[in-house]
């Protein structure tokens, strides 16, 4: 971490520099963005030969089959965090993926976890109801150590604390039960922690694996879940939502610091809030409006946000008239009469309601919302429900995409997550702000660019993916790349190395098309003497930075010495960017006894 002082930044200000997201129909955030933007409905609709529950519930009348199906729920890669098969399949599978997500969120973010030096608070939130659901292990205390250690992997308690001690960090580790809040919980603890000097980052996240999976759900009227399996916020026909299953992470860092640590800014949390409605309750598990509407006026109070200044509103959005009735009630005691018109939006209608990550959908939509500037379109909205009363309140429900204009000049977001138990929460975000300018790139000034996995296979992939990213973002600086991929990743066994002068160079280099370049594999490399380089504390260090020196380095670095990084990049010339993450190959993990 960086010793530059925080200036100009509200200390309240929170950055967002990492994501991690897997959903219904989306393996990453970026395939996420893609079905919304596009309008794409991610619930599967399923034969009953995929469905494991009792038969008589299958062929009852009311029962809808249909879920948000997670195509990697059973699915991990033990080797990259030196976990036993043995152990993996005792892991529930929210345990696995949550690990798996922390991890892809410090890499999107750009650090490598044996290089952060920091205090990394680990926040998020499960469903306890998965751990028995998947295999309860045998009492731990008349089996003795073995089964001890085997609780350790299955609890629910321990999914924080276990991404710690198998990422190799160390800091604050909470794990959140606030049912279907349970991600927004996450946040604003993880908010609290930074803002107090707990932590010097925090991960922030949630994992929910509905079990079995997959599986549909009973029809009740006016209860929460669809009648014939899709969401329809602020719809007349609505009925309810479907289940689903995810994970979703977020890197988190005081704003001011992220600026001084040249990191990628998605968006700004500037305020959170949460609250319980408690006896105050209209029915114990409904939104109670007034208690919702505190908790999201004073999350835009905490962060100094007026709400005609919010033209972006992520509802709860469960698409039964009657919550979404409250929820919109609620909302508009809190933004009151103004001008301004906010965009009202649900995701659920896209993936459906991922419980203790639901307000992790929400999130990641309203970060990139703000990142790409545009509001998807809530889909499967045909009919407004006139009892909403939309004009008379600040919201306008967001039928069609759009580009985001917003009236007051800046764009922010609030999104609104409610859990069964009257749990209430409510973040608001606001767009990163402007870069700093910055001098054009040395073009044609040789650079070292590389990559490392634990096999040549997931080499080659990450070689591939690199090099797709690449030739889809013509903009990228060269310079910022390099910077990533050097200081960014955790250094693996295999390795490869490119000196490249440019952006098309290093596509070449990647595809194996760099004529005469220099580029070294940790299967071909040629020997060099370690004797011959200067070292520092952190390892060594190249001659100069002309071609040869930095072909010389990277011959010694593929072939297994530790190079000091940090003295490559001390120009301060390159900032953290999003790149592709680890290619995890994972397995099927799954436990069916002791």
């Amino acid at each position: 971490m960086t010793d530059s002082p925080e200036q100009e930044y509200d200390p309240g200000d929170v950055a967002v520099i990492g994501m991690s997201l897997r959903a219904p129909g989306a393996r990453t955030k970026e395939q996420f963005w893609d079905v919304l933007v596009n309008g794409r409905e991610t619930i599967s609709f399923l034969a009953k030969d995929d469905i494991h529950v009792d038969e008589t519930l299958i062929h009852s009348p009311f029962y809808v089959r249909a879920c948000g199906v997670l195509d990697t729920y059973d699915k991990f890669d033990p080797s990259v965090f030196g976990i036993s098969d043995r152990m993996a399949a005792a892991m529930t599978p929210e345990n696995r993926l949550y690990l798996e997500s922390a991890w892809e969120a410090l890499e999107d973010g750009g650090y490598d976890p044996d290089r952060l030096k920091a205090e990394v608070g680990m926040y998020g939130a499960n469903n306890p109801q998965t751990a028995a659901l998947y295999s309860s292990p045998p009492d731990r205390v008349s089996v003795g150590p073995e089964a001890i250690e085997a609780s350790l992997a299955w609890s629910p308690d321990t999914m924080t604390s276990n991404a710690l001690y198998y990422m190799g960090l160390t800091g604050e580790a909470v794990t959140v039960a606030a049912v279907c809040a349970g991600f927004h919980y996450s946040v604003h603890l993880a908010c609290q922690s930074l803002l107090l000097g707990q932590s010097d980052v925090a991960i922030a996240g949630g994992a929910m694996v509905r079990m079995p999976h997959p599986r549909g759900h009973l029809w009740e009227e006016n209860r929460i879940l669809s009648r014939d399996g899709h969401c329809r916020p602020f719809d007349a026909n609505g009925t309810g939502t479907a289940l689903s299953s995810g994970v979703v992470t977020v890197l988190l860092k005081p704003l001011g610091r992220a600026v001084a640590d040249r990191d990628h800014v998605y968006a700004v949390v500037r305020g959170t809030a949460v609250n319980n409605n408690g006896v105050s309750a209209m029915a114990y598990g409904l939104a109670q409006p007034e208690r919702l509407s505190a908790c999201i006026a004073a999350a835009m109070e905490v962060g100094g946000v007026t709400p005609d200044t919010v033209s972006m509103y992520e509802a709860n959005g469960l698409g039964l008239p009657v919550t979404d009735e409250l929820e919109v009630h609620a909302a508009t005691m809190a933004f009151g009469k103004q001008t301004a018109t906010t965009s009202i939006g649900g995701v659920k209608s896209n993936v459906g309601h991922g419980g203790v990550v639901s307000g992790g959908f929400g999130m990641v939509k309203a970060a990139l919302s703000l990142y790409h500037r545009t509001l998807p379109a809530t889909i499967n909205l045909t009919e407004v429900n006139p009892d909403l009363d939309f004009p008379s309140t600040p919201f306008v429900p967001q039928i069609e995409g759009a580009a985001w204009e917003p009236e007051a000049g800046i764009r922010r977001a609030g999104i609104t997550s409610i859990g069964g138990g009257g749990y209430n929460a409510h973040l608001v975000l606001e767009e990163a702000p402007a870069s700093a300018g910055r001098a054009p790139e040395d073009e044609g000034r040789p650079r070292l660019a590389t990559l490392s996995a634990m096999d040549d296979e997931a080499l080659a992939r990450q070689r591939t993916r690199l090099k797709e990213r690449l030739e889809a973002d013509p903009g990228a600086r060269l310079d910022d790349v390099c910077f990533t991929l050097n200081l960014g990743r955790k250094v693996m066994a295999r390795r490869w190395a490119a000196v490249v002068r440019s952006r098309e160079e290093l596509i070449a280099a990647l595809s194996g098309d760099l004529a005469g370049g220099p580029v070294t594999s940790t299967a071909a490399a040629p020997r060099t003497d370690p004797g011959a380089f200067s070292r520092t504390d952190e390892g060594i260090v190249p001659s100069g930075q002309d071609a040869p020196a930095l072909a010389d380095l990277a011959a010694a670095w593929v072939t297994g010495q530790q190079v000091d990084f940090d003295a490559l990049h001390r120009d301060g010339a390159g900032r953290r960017v999003p790149l592709p993450t680890y290619p995890f190959q994972p397995r099927r993990f799954w436990r069916t006894d002791w």
